[in-house]
C-alpha cells in the first residue's frame, strides 16, 4: 500500500484531496483530461471514486493515487520555503527575480522588495528574453495556491530553475519578515 493511500482514500470529496494536494486538478487535467474545464470538470462534492467511476481511463483507482502523490512530490520539488529564499537572496551567489502574480491592488499594497509585478508585457520579456538555465526565478502569489501552477507553466517553458514560494507572502511574512503586513482576501 502507498504512502497517499494511508492519507487520502477514494471517498474523500475533491475539496478534500485538494486541500491536501493542491496540484491534484492540475495533475488530473495534465494525464487524464478530467477537471480543467467546464467539459471535463468535476465538483469539489464529488468523491475521486465517483470521478474515476465516470472517467473510463482513470479505472484504476490505486494508480491515480499514486500518480497524485508522484504529481505532488513533484510540486514539493519546485517550491521554495520562505527560509531557503531568503538565504539565497541574502547569499548573492545565484541572481534571483521575483514575479509577484497577485493582483495590482495587492501588490501595492504589500510585495516583497525587488518583486516585479506580473503583467502579459512581463511575461513577453520573461519568454522572449531571459536565460532559461540561470539565475533563480520566485513566483510570489498570497498563499502559495496559484504561484505552482505558474511556475509549472514556466518549467514547461524550458525553465530549469524556476519555483513556487511555499506559502506564498503571507509565509514570508510569517517566518521571515515579520514586519511585512498580512491580509485576507474576502
Amino acid at each position: 500500500m502507498t504512502a497517499i493511500a494511508t492519507t487520502l482514500n477514494p471517498d474523500l470529496p475533491m475539496r478534500e484531496v485538494l486541500a491536501v494536494y493542491p496540484g491534484a486538478r492540475r495533475a488530473l487535467f495534465r494525464k487524464y483530461h478530467v477537471g480543467g474545464c467546464a467539459s471535463c470538470g468535476f465538483s469539489e462534492d464529488e468523491t475521486l471514486a465517483q470521478i474515476c467511476a465516470r472517467n473510463e481511463q482513470m479505472h484504476d483507482v490505486p494508480a491515480v493515487l499514486d500518480y497524485l502523490q508522484t504529481s505532488q512530490e513533484e510540486d514539493r520539488a519546485m517550491q521554495i520555503s520562505p527560509a531557503e529564499l531568503e538565504t539565497a537572496l541574502n547569499s548573492g551567489q545565484t541572481e534571483v527575480r521575483l514575479l509577484d502574480i497577485r493582483t495590482r491592488e495587492e501588490f501595492e499594497a504589500v510585495h516583497l522588495a525587488g518583486a516585479q509585478l506580473f503583467s502579459q508585457e512581463l511575461m513577453n520579456t520573461v519568454l522572449m528574453q531571459w536565460p532559461r538555465e540561470t539565475g533563480l526565478i520566485v513566483i510570489v502569489d498570497h498563499q502559495g495556491a496559484r504561484s505552482l501552477d505558474a511556475a509549472a507553466y514556466f518549467a514547461g517553458h524550458g525553465f530549469t530553475n524556476v519555483r513556487a514560494l511555499l506559502g506564498g507572502i503571507d509565509a514570508w511574512s510569517k517566518e521571515v519578515d515579520p514586519g511585512l503586513p498580512r491580509y485576507r482576501l474576502e
